[in-house]
């Protein structure tokens, strides 16, 4: 039986998507699960595997096509199987949907790819633009021919119709911003604008901050990393990521998200990290950290970190995200609050430990010290909840053997 492959949503605010390598061709065998291509996000390029076995008998979207999620980008069928019913319905479908009202369309034998990137006018050039681009363009009341698109081959994106800005209403850079020179934001970079604008617009945050003395938990480190295999090593993070782990399983709606009118709580702790990229920040997901113990979190969130900066994550772990951790410590950052990462309603802010005077049973001491400040979605979490939670984490990672359970 035919299997359609469509182009998936990594990433529950993400629109469109690139197909960057085909991994397979036409007429190769393919296995359930096996990467067949590698897809290009507003973000990251991304694994895309098989949903089923057969032969990749069709490529329907080609390499560097921008197309909407949902596309018909291949199908999988048996050898002799007849796929020309779903070659001829989707060709159909995205004619429709490239469609603008009152204007004459390319004939109907134009391919998936023109359809998908172009709109021909009998009277007019082509204008290279997504179709959510066209639609937002409409709504504005935006002329494309004005646009200068950022995307491949110079098409326009939605941010760009987003970014617009007529003439009559920009400065004029020639006069009072001679000293000043533009440089066109990444796809990443337009990417992290949206998604924090849409964050801290929608989810009303507050902050919760803690003091936690990390001594136990850097000893515990220094006795455990030399008995691990050679390759394998805790990270301050890795500890992190287990308490905050275990601290979701005694307070679940850490690992919810808001919905109009009711909360979705995820069985599944994803716990996202936060890794800086030359382009710009991304947050991979360490999936079902409920169920991994400490060496294998810092076994697979060193790989993950190693194939996000290689560019070779998977789908799985571009989305589905239900809790994300922010480290600064590394950079010598004693605290800051991180912008919660949509739709979670939670994510920790992580500092250096620091060397600092303590006061312990009344004496003077010199304690190694981290704050930790959460950011939370009041429509989801109260202000003591966050304390509470902010005092489990302290706990576990004060008695660090805890973390070994």
């Amino acid at each position: 039986m035919a299997t359609t492959v469509d182009m998936p949503q990594m990433g529950f605010d993400m629109k469109e998507g690139t197909v960057a390598k085909w991994r397979k061709q036409e007429g190769e065998q393919v296995s359930r699960g096996e990467v067949i291509a590698e897809i290009e996000t507003d973000k990251a390029i991304v694994e895309m595997e098989a949903y089923a076995s057969g032969t990749l008998r069709k490529i329907m979207v080609h390499e560097n096509n921008p197309v909407p999620v949902g596309t018909l980008i291949a199908i999988i069928a048996d050898a002799d199987e007849d796929i020309s019913s779903l070659e001829t319905s989707q060709q159909a479908a995205t004619a429709v949907a490239e469609k603008p009202q009152g204007s004459m369309e390319a004939s109907a034998s134009a391919t998936i790819r023109e359809s998908a990137s172009q709109v021909s006018s009998s009277s007019t050039s082509v204008i290279k633009a997504s179709p959510i681009a066209r639609r937002l363009a409409k709504e504005m009341n935006v002329d494309l021919t004005l646009v200068n698109g950022t995307g491949p081959g110079g098409r326009i994106t939605e941010s760009d119709v987003k970014s617009f800005q007529p003439e009559s209403l920009q400065q004029d850079d020639s006069t009072i911003n001679a000293d000043q020179k533009e440089m066109p934001l990444s796809k990443m970079r337009q990417a992290i604008a949206n998604k924090t604008i849409k964050s801290t617009r929608e989810a009303p945050h507050f902050y919760v901050t803690s003091q936690i003395d990390m001594g136990k938990a850097m000893d515990f480190r220094r006795e455990l990393n030399p008995t691990l295999p050679d390759g394998v090593r805790v990270s301050v993070n890795d500890l992190i990521i287990k308490a905050c782990a275990l601290a979701i399983s005694k307070y679940p709606n850490f690992n919810a998200s808001y919905r109009g009118d009711k909360l979705l709580l995820n069985s599944r702790v994803n716990i996202g990290i936060a890794i800086a990229l030359s382009q710009g920040l991304i947050i991979a997901g360490l999936s079902d950290c409920q169920d991994r113990d400490l060496v294998n979190v810092a076994k697979a969130s060193r790989d993950l970190i190693d194939r996000a900066n290689g560019g070779t994550l998977k789908a799985e772990e571009y989305e589905g995200v239900t809790f994300a951790i922010s480290n600064l410590g590394m950079f010598d950052v004693e605290s800051f609050s991180a912008i919660i990462y949509p739709p979670n309603a939670a994510v920790v802010a992580i500092g250096s430990v620091i060397e600092q005077p303590a006061v312990k049973a009344g004496e003077i001491v010199v304690a190694r010290l981290m704050k930790i400040t959460i950011s939370l979605d009041h429509r989801v979490v109260d202000g003591a909840e966050g304390a509470k939670f902010l005092q489990e984490v302290k706990r576990l990672l004060e008695d660090p053997k805890s973390l070994m359970d």
